[in-house]
């Protein structure tokens, strides 16, 4: 890519032009002086422009607006680089329309990182040129795709939610739908880890309605003999050790909204006419009372177990199973949705990365690739916790499989790239020093598939002294 870097620092803009040129491999001129930036961009524009706001003459700031009310043809981005306790300028220049800013003395990780977001928005530019190209029944269809794939749902209390594959985007349909009807209720199943409680919310909430309540309860969680209580709730004296003033259940704090009841399957056996009785009738009592509490409550339930066997079995009724069972949503194991997992490695990585202060914006390849592979018991629980302890435990602008190989279960680890071995062939009578310089340098070379800038970087040498080393040899 080629880059228009201006900085009347020399020393500065020599260090940063070496960077992007030498270990980036992008095209860099450079200029001292914003009028020879001008100049040099009215001749043929750039896609990406770096520059420093105060310099003699001319200042970043104006450089800005004459790059920015320029018809070029081309997307062309500006980058502005300021001073420390500049922050008012840098936000001027966001306001006329900067792409981003970098302060002074630059990090070359977010120097890399706000190149590479740059390359990244124009790859997504030309692919919508390419498909502007096609016929309009494609057009249409590929846009929808684009949109619907990449849908982030805020989700509340929880935050954001990726609805990237067609199975989620099924589940999130429904969803909609269900949450229309209070008086549907539902039954979520789904692996653990799948996110069935992310799925009852987006049934229960929807932008402007957060003030309903929505009330949860594991039934896996509770004592058998405390659970009528919890439910229910109970009056003054109802039992020994109950509170003075009594306390209401989940039912009765649900009121005009949601009880959703996670692991239904847990449901003690003696509980479940109780529970049936209440649906059935709209009404409960508390434990020890005698005042019937009408019931406005919707119920969603979850489950991993198989309830239909579970009523062979004679631990579950049919009847209540029934009930519950008035709408059903199938949310998919991670396993069998593996579009989600690149999206959703990056979703996990932004959202930590800003939670713990890391630098982390870009996902290697191979990372994609080792995880879209692995098993997922845990589903997306597990990814999620893999991607936080990755973050948690390193730093950097991508996150790569060596971050990963130490915190990874087995299955995954046994896919992380191996530490490379270098093997040097021993020479009987004399190795000499230049020699076996260059034949480490070819040794790493193959290492990195022949990229220069790789393995000066890795060697801590510069590509010239790469191409100098190997020069006798070709």
């Amino acid at each position: 890519m080629r880059i228009l870097l201006v900085d009347d620092d020399p020393l500065s803009r020599q260090s940063m032009a070496k960077f992007l040129s030498t270990y980036l491999e992008h095209d860099v001129s450079t200029a001292e002086a914003a009028d020879e930036a001008w100049d040099m961009f009215q001749k043929e524009p750039f896609p990406l422009t770096i520059t420093d706001i105060r310099m003699p003459g001319m200042n970043g700031l104006d450089l800005l607006e004459k790059i920015k009310s320029h018809e070029t043809g081309i997307e062309s981005d500006v980058v502005l680089m300021t001073g420390f306790g500049e922050l008012e300028s840098a936000i001027e220049a966001l306001r006329l329309g900067a792409t981003d800013y970098l302060q002074k003395p630059v990090n070359v990780d977010q120097l890399a990182m706000v190149v590479s977001n740059h390359e990244s928005k124009l790859k997504s530019i030309n692919k919508d040129k390419a498909t502007s190209a096609l016929p309009k029944e494609t057009i249409d269809v590929a846009s929808e795709t684009k949109h619907s794939e990449h849908q982030l749902v805020n989700v509340f209390d929880l935050g954001l939610i990726g609805i990237f594959s067609s199975e989620m985007r099924d589940v999130a349909e429904l969803t909609e739908m269900l949450h229309e009807d209070r008086n549907v209720n539902v039954l979520i199943r789904g692996e653990t880890g799948t996110g069935k409680e992310v799925v009852a919310r987006m049934v229960h909430f929807k932008e402007g309605e957060e003030l309903l309540p929505f009330i949860t309860l594991n039934c896996s969680a509770i004592t058998p003999s405390l659970f009528e209580s919890e439910l229910f709730g109970y009056e003054p004296g109802a039992f020994t050790g109950a509170k003075r003033k009594g306390q209401s259940g989940k039912l009765e704090l649900a009121q005009g909204g949601t009880l959703f009841l996670d692991e239904i399957g847990d449901l003690p056996i003696d509980m479940q006419p109780k529970l049936l009785r209440a649906l059935q009738m709209k009404e409960m009592y508390r434990l020890g009372g005698g005042k019937k509490i009408k019931l406005d409550v919707r119920l969603i339930c979850a489950t991993n177990r198989g309830l239909e066997e579970m009523i062979d079995a004679g631990s579950f009724r049919r009847d209540l199973y029934y009930r519950l069972n008035t709408a059903s949503i199938e949310v998919p194991a991670l396993k069998d949705r593996k579009a989600d997992i690149g999206p959703l490695i990056k979703l996990f990585l932004e959202e930590f990365s800003a939670q713990k202060k890391k630098r982390f914006q870009l996902v290697h390849p191979s990372v994609v690739a080792i995880l879209e592979n692995h098993s997922w018991p845990g589903n997306v629980r597990e990814l999620r916790n893999l991607i936080e302890r990755a973050v948690l435990l390193h730093d950097a602008v991508e996150l790569r499989s060596e971050h990963l190989s130490r915190i990874s279960p087995k299955s995954i680890s046994d896919k992380l790239e191996k530490p490379a071995e270098m093997r040097l062939r021993f020479k009987q009578d004399k190795y000499p020093y230049d020699e076996l310089e260059q034949d480490i340098i070819k040794l790493i070379l193959e290492h990195f598939d022949g990229n220069k800038s790789k393995a000066a970087e890795y060697l801590g040498i510069t590509r010239n002294r790469i191409n100098r080393k190997l020069t006798p040899l070709l």
